[in-house]
């Protein structure tokens, strides 16, 4: 089966606009007349066009959402400055909150920079222990310990689920105790009318907000859509939507001379690969490239994609293989072929859609030729990039993040 480089289509968060960037000069004109001290001229920039890629993903709180704003009042865990927050409103005792808590979870382990807001929404008079549970969260909260009964409640969810409404309390006393809460503070906040009355509180507040169903995911104050509440999606929402901060609002300068050799050292978790980059062939991607490494751009992203035998794909800070840099910059197909291991290609969506995404074949591949830009060849340590950790994201969303470009370092001759 043939395989390809495409971009990943972009999820319905993110939306592309392109905005062509000003021409770029022309070369000039040798004179026809003779010149006693002649003057050499500067390589000239390619007269190519460069486009800007602004993503519109929500990487800024929306300050008119139909939803409250965070507040102290609200259980938060992580970084409050993070760039993404993820409120949730649901429940403890419904199979689609443990379902949801389950990918939460998840995502918090693989994305250092989110912060979680858990909204209690007891579903009163559709599950028989749904505002017990959240009496006892809040009744644990008195002694600070609201994020130990979340855990408690999810990770025992099929202990109690099936109790008897009658057998609740004792059941959460006595295994709040064993994780280490005060069991006669506990029980007597949970028999508190203050608890009760800060419970109705909140499912009369979720009211008037006329949620239709839990769970309800909001990022950055974005309602998320019920079908993307699997672990790949909201991942690489929120990924899209850390990397909007990062992108650049405009093409990079050409700062390259395509009389020069540059070679790219990418010291990746698994050992260094060496590429000889192509400025003569490839000056829009050896440009680019260069730009991106100077500016830190690779540095902490993975390998996203591995495929035995046929490449390697990285480039991406989302992780999701739909990133880009903020611009795209037109095809250069030369007479280079992808007809040996370690050629280096510009991955891509498309025509003139190169970005930041680069992959190094381990065998020929004909079948690309004329599709994608080459602009480099491994010239030490290809076994590395064979010994990179398989990933397929196509074939297994689940898959943990794949091995990290510790830096890439640039030198010229």
């Amino acid at each position: 089966m043939k395989k390809y480089f495409l971009i990943a289509a972009c999820c319905a968060a993110v939306v592309f606009t392109l905005s062509a960037c000003s021409a770029e000069p022309t070369p000039t004109q040798s004179p026809t007349v003779f010149v006693e001290n002649p003057v050499v001229l500067d390589t000239p920039t390619p007269a190519v066009t460069c486009s800007t890629a602004f993503a519109e993903a929500t990487s800024t709180p929306i300050t008119t959402s139909y939803f409250p704003p965070v507040s102290s009042a609200d259980f938060s865990f992580g970084p409050a400055d993070a760039p993404v927050t993820l409120v949730e409103y649901c429940d403890f005792q419904s199979q689609g909150c443990l379902n949801t808590a389950m990918v939460i979870g998840r995502v918090i382990k693989n994305h250092d920079n989110v912060r979680f807001v858990f909204r209690p929404l007891p579903l009163i008079g559709v599950m028989d222990k749904s505002d017990k549970a959240v009496i006892a969260a809040l009744a644990a909260d008195e002694q600070g310990k609201f994020w130990n009964m979340y855990d408690l409640l999810f990770v025992k969810h099929e202990e109690w689920a099936g109790l008897p409404a009658a057998e609740f309390n004792a059941w959460v006393v006595r295994e709040g105790m064993a994780a280490g809460m005060d069991g006669e503070k506990l029980q007597a906040a949970i028999n508190a009318p203050k608890t009760t009355t800060r419970m109705t509180s909140m499912y009369e507040a979720a009211k008037k907000l006329t949620i239709p169903a839990v769970p309800l995911i909001l990022i950055n104050g974005a309602l998320q859509p019920p079908y993307i509440l699997d672990y790949k999606s909201m991942s690489d929402t929120i990924g899209l939507v850390v990397l909007g901060q990062k992108q650049f609002s405009s093409c990079p300068p050409y700062d390259i001379d395509p009389l020069k050799q540059y070679i790219a050292t990418i010291k990746t978790e698994k050992g260094d690969i060496v590429i000889q980059l192509f400025p003569d062939k490839a000056p829009l991607a050896v440009n680019s490239f260069l730009f991106l490494a100077r500016q830190g751009w690779y540095d902490g992203v993975t390998f996203h994609r591995v495929l035995i035998g046929f490449a390697a794909q990285a480039g991406d800070p989302s992780g999701t293989g739909k990133g880009n840099p903020g611009y795209f910059f037109n095809d250069e197909i030369n007479d280079l072929k992808f007809d040996k291991p370690g050629m280096v290609g510009v991955a891509n969506s498309g025509p003139n859609t190169n970005g930041s995404q680069f992959f190094i074949t381990f065998a020929p591949e004909p079948h690309l030729d004329g599709g994608y830009t080459i602009f480099g060849q491994v010239i030490s340590g290809l076994d590395v990039a064979e010994q990179l950790t398989p990933r397929d994201p196509d074939q297994d969303p689940t898959a943990a993040p794949g091995d990290k470009i510790l830096s890439v370092e640039i030198e010229e001759r």
